[in-house]
């Protein structure tokens, strides 16, 4: 049997990469994970909002974990008003435009689940009964839903949470609200109030 050259072998290395790269499923091209403007620095928890123009992640600053908000193109990172104190962070969700930022952030010795409201600058904290750890969490994009993983009793469980009483939707662009949730819906115990329309 004939062996072929090591050098030809070497040659046709090129041509066997470019055709794996064609072979690559679904057509997938891969971006820099880091956005433009930022360092190298490790990062976790990656969340898109539903456009993607808006990437949330967990860094480490100082020693603790926290939640960095940021237009994916240009790296500008957004302020987050409430959150500074409440770290570790983790699970970070975003809705459609990035209105709404929902999270897991430790307060004393309790993690809780909150929405941070970016329009009208409210943090909601969501009331859980007593003995339900959240774990993680995620936001549907029209902010009408939250999907919280839960531990209780050394079970884990999934449960939906209704925030159209508590969030305006967050909607694409043109499209219209359908049934929307009456001002002063009752959520966990307590009445909260229709905000107005985010533009």
């Amino acid at each position: 049997m004939r062996r072929r050259s090591p050098l030809r072998l070497l040659g046709a290395l090129p041509l066997l990469l470019a055709i794996a790269s064609c072979a690559a499923p679904w057509g997938l091209r891969r971006q820099p994970s880091t956005p433009l403007g930022l360092g190298q620095e490790s990062r976790e928890d990656p969340a898109l909002s539903g456009d993607g123009r808006l990437l949330a992640s967990v860094v480490e600053r100082g020693g603790r974990n926290t939640v960095l908000l940021q237009e994916r193109r240009s790296g500008t990172v957004l302020p987050l008003r409430h959150l500074r104190g409440r770290q570790p962070h983790s699970s970070p969700s975003l809705s459609w435009n990035g209105r709404y930022l929902a999270l897991l952030v430790q307060q004393g010795p309790q993690r809780l689940a909150v929405v941070e409201d970016r329009a009208t600058g409210q943090l909601h904290p969501l009331p859980l009964p007593g003995g339900r750890e959240p774990e993680r969490l995620s936001l549907a994009p029209d902010a009408r839903q939250l999907a919280l993983q839960l531990v209780e009793g050394g079970q884990t469980r999934v449960e939906l949470y209704d925030l159209r009483g508590l969030l305006e939707p967050d909607l694409p662009p043109g499209q219209s609200l359908s049934n929307p949730a009456p001002p002063g819906v009752i959520l966990g115990g307590a009445a909260v109030r229709h905000l107005e329309r985010w533009r």
